[in-house]
């Protein structure tokens, strides 16, 4: 669906300065969203808000539909009474002396906050007011056809050291009635706690995006195509899923050898059962794009092209060299949202190797696409990544978060040959290459622009979130405080004014349009 026209700043929660060591829904979120709106953008793209799985990748969830307990903010706890305010004194407070100290380290992070949200999340079993015991028992009546095997999933987890649940024992892994249980009988005091975590991370979601709307900010989510493997969506749901008799996917998920990859990328999610989900009428992607839409204003379908075809490998292979296309749902899938949930509200990660077939289901679809302004300059076929290649059906992006940022790439990426084309076409100016790459993306004719964080503060290589075939330290960055100042939103919003993209001024534009066309 068309958007109108705006801009708006790539940063997920966890980048925040945030007491505790990593980003959260808490006093700088707010600050943040303050800055959103002195700096008149509309958007806030985010990216997946699951619990972090291997890697602590947001993109290897262990669930599609919970919500990563890091990002509780323990201040609005101890706020609410949750946890006494005592409790928070020895966590790091979010201050930092360089960008790399500030960055997150998890397995810090797990051993220091993890048990203080735990112990917040008993005393609200325990105890808590009557309102909030009263709305915490409505939002387990709401979700229990996830929360209840969700919360079982973790606190298993958790029990049988995060191994994979494929190693846990036999009767747990392939959820023998008797096993099951057992188990929520044993641990019902931790798995009460789980599901108290998952309301309170709703909760704060909730109030933040009601500031985000009364502000004119619409937060842009992000829904990978495929789940990880040690996730409780394939503990819960093995039939929807390639899995031979012992639980192990028989085909993963990847893309295959390109001008980045002799040996293509092997991801390892386990593949759907596409014709299993038709005849159950694609019910659980229904409830899953449902909820993401409860979460978010706009989805970013991430591997957009894996809906047309993808790239199935299979799980012997130990590099994507020989797996092969197989067809994916395509407008089926749609057809059956568009019914259940009306007007789609996505964006298609349309990047790489993209054929005829997938644009073609695109337009179909009339779901916008991505162009990244860094890809644009490598040659003449990588022009559609140039502003006067756009159309207005379209999100621009000057890089994303898998990408070095711009200043980075103008340093250290790019050949001669594309240093020389990006000056011929943008020019060098004072402030910077990337505010040349912002102010062309602002002023492109696409109606949506959005641009990562480390771009607008012309990082280097320190405000890199990840480096796709890297397995160490992504994920990571965070901005210090003092980073955004009143100087920098003005300039931004200098900038929205002039190019038609502050939020009021969209709206005004839409309706000088309407009207003109009803003249007409």
């Amino acid at each position: 669906m068309p958007f109108e026209r705006a801009s708006g700043i790539l940063l997920h929660p966890t980048s925040l300065p945030s007491l505790g060591g990593i980003g959260d829904l808490g006093p700088e979120a707010y600050r943040f969203v303050e800055f959103l709106s002195a700096a008149k953008q509309g958007l806030w793209q985010v990216l997946p808000l699951g619990p972090g799985g291997v890697g602590n990748s947001p993109y290897s969830a262990t669930s599609a539909f919970a919500g990563n307990p890091l990002l509780i903010s323990l201040e609005r706890l101890a706020e609410r009474g949750w946890i006494a305010k005592e409790r928070l004194a020895g966590l790091p407070d979010g201050a930092a002396a360089s960008r790399k100290s500030q960055n997150v380290d998890f397995d810090q992070v797990s051993a220091s906050k993890l048990p203080l949200l735990r112990e917040a999340a008993r005393n609200l079993v325990r105890g808590g007011s009557d309102a909030a015991r009263a709305r915490f028992q409505r939002f387990q009546q709401d979700n229990a056809w996830w929360l209840e095997d969700f919360a079982l999933f973790d606190v298993l987890r958790e029990r049988n050291g995060r191994k994979t649940w494929r190693e846990w024992p036999r009767e747990l892994a392939s959820r023998e009635p008797q096993a099951i249980e057992r188990a929520r009988h044993d641990f019902a005091g931790d798995i009460a706690a789980t599901k108290a975590l998952q309301f309170a991370f709703f909760e704060q979601w909730a109030a933040l995006r009601r500031e985000c709307r009364a502000r004119g900010i619409k937060i842009v989510g992000d829904v990978a195509i495929f789940v990880s493997y040690d996730s409780a969506d394939v503990w819960m749901h093995p039939e929807m899923f390639h899995l031979d008799h012992d639980l192990g996917p028989t085909v993963v998920a990847g893309v295959p050898p390109d001008a980045f990859s002799k040996t293509g990328q092997r991801w390892g999610n386990p593949l759907y059962r596409w014709d299993a989900l038709r005849e159950r009428g694609y019910d659980w992607w229904v409830r899953r794009l449902r909820s993401s839409l409860q979460l978010c204003d706009i989805i970013r379908l991430d591997h957009f092209r894996g809906f047309e075809a993808y790239w199935e490998i299979p799980a012997a292979e130990k590099t994507a060299v020989n797996g092969r296309w197989v067809a994916g749902p395509r407008d089926d899938l749609f057809h059956a949202l568009r019914e259940h949930l009306g007007e789609l509200p996505f964006i298609a990660e349309d990047l790489g190797f993209i054929t005829p077939e997938v644009r073609q289901l695109r337009e179909r679809l009339n779901i916008p696409g991505m162009r990244v302004m860094e890809f644009g300059f490598g040659d003449p076929g990588a022009h559609i990544y140039l502003p006067h290649k756009f159309e207005r059906n379209t999100v621009v992006y000057t890089g994303t978060h898998d990408n070095a940022t711009v200043r980075d790439w103008w340093e250290h990426y790019a050949t001669p040959a594309e240093r020389a084309a990006a000056s011929a076409y943008l020019g060098e100016p004072a402030d910077g290459m990337h505010w040349a790459f912002i102010r062309a993306a602002e002023g492109s004719v696409a109606d949506l622009c959005v641009i990562p964080l480390g771009d607008v503060l012309g990082l280097g290589a320190d405000g890199r979130m990840n480096v796709p075939s890297e397995a160490d330290g992504n994920w990571a960055w965070r901005l210090r405080r003092g980073d955004l100042t009143p100087e920098l939103a003005k300039k931004l919003a200098d900038l929205a004014v002039n190019c038609d993209r502050a939020p009021l001024q969209a709206a005004q534009q839409r309706d000088g349009e309407a009207r003109e066309e009803f003249a007409a």
